[in-house]
Formats: structure tokens, sequence, C-alpha cells
């Protein structure tokens, strides 16, 4: 595997940033960056410019990572040649929620094929109910084969998202890519860091990713009653405080983190970007700083950890855009903490986002939706 990077600021344009270059034709080229840069469509034909045979994966994001730094208003480009490792790529649109199951069972399908070892999935972040994404996804690919990638983001705004391939991006668009080869080790590891608060209460009405009510009171007042003054922000405040689920998969409880994409005062439920069930216990979460930084850490070892034959060449980095809100200023300090784990020698590019996607541990298959995470997909060519 060879990669190489190069970024897009508005005051000083592009530059590579590696220290070597690709001789070869890259299959993959991921180019993340702001929605308004994608939307323009220049810097897209500047890309093009630079790898003409290469297919390109766009999205929209709400930060860019590239190494262990985190940008806004930029691009961050990364160019990936796989010398024995075999690609395909698929993309559909999504119009609305109740479209994402069969949008994921229409993509699994399509990269579907002998000797597939794992999908990513990028995929706009405001039109789409990640759960029934996965769904649609784990009951159409084999048990054995994993599935990771993130919903993109706009910053904190939740205006407009763009996915594209082979063009600039565009809304309501999820792409996957199938990767194919007995040579490919891939990794991966998802891990949040926040504390619990409040009460646990259980969910008894909802409908898909809308929370009507808690306990038998309306969602959104009771959110409004815990975050007190922050409550004015909404929905973007409510991304400080996402929302803790207890529930059962095929291989027994887990726990996930929902966060808010929206809310509805006409009838007092929010909006979350993945299924909200009912019977499902719930709780407030809060940021808890060296916490955010150690599960970050955590993360970067739960993606080595299955690459048995050396450390990781290629790392995606998908964290959602709370912890870049909470962090602040420190936010390059979950870079780094993934960075002493996974070590010097990986390619690290990514996003911040709206949701994240990745099997709960290393040892399990089966892909779900997070939120408020840094999650990671780690490439070894052996």
């Amino acid at each position: 595997m060879k990669t190489e990077q190069k970024l897009w600021t508005k005051e000083g344009g592009w530059s590579n940033t590696s220290a070597t270059k690709i001789e070869e034709t890259p299959q993959l080229v991921f180019m993340f960056g702001n929605r308004a840069l994608l939307e323009e469509g220049r810097l897209f034909k500047d890309v093009q410019g630079f790898y003409p045979k290469s297919h390109i994966v766009t999205g929209s994001t709400a930060g860019e990572i590239l190494d262990t730094h985190v940008r806004s208003g930029s691009i961050a480009l990364t160019a990936i040649f796989f010398e024995k490792t075999e690609l395909r790529f698929a993309q559909s649109d999504i119009n609305n929620y109740e479209e994402s199951y069969d949008v994921g069972k229409k993509l699994a399908k399509e990269v579907l094929g002998d000797n597939l070892v794992h999908v990513m999935v990028f995929s706009d972040g405001l039109r789409v109910n990640g759960t029934q994404l996965v769904n649609g996804f784990n009951d159409t690919i084999p048990a054995k084969i994993a599935v990771t990638g993130g919903l993109v983001g706009d910053e904190a705004d939740f205006k407009k998202t763009l996915v594209g391939l082979d063009n600039s991006g565009k809304e309501g668009n999820v792409v996957a890519i199938g990767f194919y080869g007995t040579s490919l080790e891939v990794g991966y590891g998802s891990k949040g860091g926040w504390d619990p608060f409040g009460l646990e209460r259980v969910i008894t009405k909802s409908k898909n990713n809308i929370l009507y009510e808690l306990d038998g009171r309306p969602a959104l007042a009771l959110y409004k009653e815990y975050l007190g003054e922050l409550a004015k922000g909404l929905p973007s405040t409510g991304l400080l405080f996402p929302l803790r689920l207890r529930l059962k998969n095929k291989e027994g409880e887990i726990e996930v983190v929902r966060t808010i994409l929206g809310i509805n005062e006409t009838d007092q439920s929010v909006t979350f970007a993945g299924d909200m069930p009912e019977g499902a216990s719930a709780t407030l979460m809060k940021a808890n700083f060296e916490r955010l930084i150690d599960g970050a850490s955590q993360a970067g070892g739960m993606g080595t950890e299955s690459l048995k034959s050396g450390r990781a060449e290629l790392a995606i980095l998908i964290s959602c855009v709370g912890r870049k809100l909470v962090l602040k200023e420190r936010v390059e300090e979950e870079l780094e903490a993934v960075r002493a784990e996974i070590g010097t020698v990986a390619t690290i590019t990514g996003f911040y986002s709206y949701g994240e996607l990745s099997p709960v541990t290393p040892t399990e298959k089966q892909c779900e939706l997070h939120n408020q995470t840094m999650t990671i997909t780690t490439f070894l060519e052996k």
C-alpha cells in the first residue's frame, strides 16, 4: 500500500503534506472538506486533474482530519494505491429516513463478491436513519464481513451534507466501497468516553429515530429541563448531552450513544441519528475531557488489535462533531492519542461526523450506528 496526502487552505492553496509521492495510479482518493468548498466544485476539478484515472470519494465534514491536525474550511486529500487489493464502488440516493433500510440492502448487494473482506460506507448525515441503513447492510452482507464508516457533517450547522463518488458531492447520497483480496487486513475500534448523569429512563413513546416520551414525559421538555440555559441553543447544544441506550443485538446487550439531529416544538419530540426503540433504557451523558481523550486512545488500540501482520499503514478516523465542540482547543489531543496507539507509520485521514459506523468491539462483525465516539478503521496489506 502506498499513500500520499495534500491539503488545501484558503491561505496557502494546495500543498503536499507527504514525504513521498505515488508513482502508480491510486484506486481511491478521499476528499474530505468544507461543504461550501465542495458545493462550489472548483477544487474538485483540481483533484480530478491530480488523479484523472482514480475514483474520488467526497464528503462534507464538521472538521477535516489530516495526520494529527484538525481544520475547518479546508480540503483534506488522501490518495491510496493498493498493491494487492481490489475495490468496488456503489452509490445510491436517499430522499428520506424511510428509505434507509432499502438503500443499505441495495448497496450491500452491489458490493458483494468473491473474496470480499470489508465494506466502508459514507452517508448523507441528515436525511438518513443510520440504524436502518446499517440494518440493511447487516441483513445482506455475510456475518463474517464487517462494515465501518460514517455519516458526513456540515460543521455544527445541520443544514446540508454532501457525499459523492467521482463528483463534488450531493445531498442525499450514500457511497459504499468493497475491499477484496486475501492480502488485506482490516481493524476497527469505536469508543466514547462520556459520563452518565441523571436517572436512567425508559423510552415510552417513539417512532424509528423520533423520540416522543421518556418515562411518559415529553422528550423535548425533559431535555430542556436538564440543559437549563443551554436549551436556548437546541438542537446544536444537544450535541453536548447525548443519550446512552441499552440495546440487544444478535450478540447480546450492547450500549450505544445517540445524538440529536433536530427538535420539534409542536409535538415536543427530538429526532436522533438512529433508532430510539420503545422499551430501551436511556441515560443522559455529559463530557469528561480526560475520558474523551482516553476513549480515543482505546479506539486506536482496538483498531490495531485485529492486525496480525504488523502496524497499520492507513487509518480512517471518524469522530463525532459533539466531541469537537466539547474538546475545543484540545481536540487534537484525541488524534495524538490515536497516533500513540497505532504507531508512526500509518497515514491518518478522516473527518468529524454526524454519526459513526462500526461493530462495538474488534471481535464482533455486526455493525452498529454510534454517536459521540472516535471510530477508527485501519488497513494493512501483507
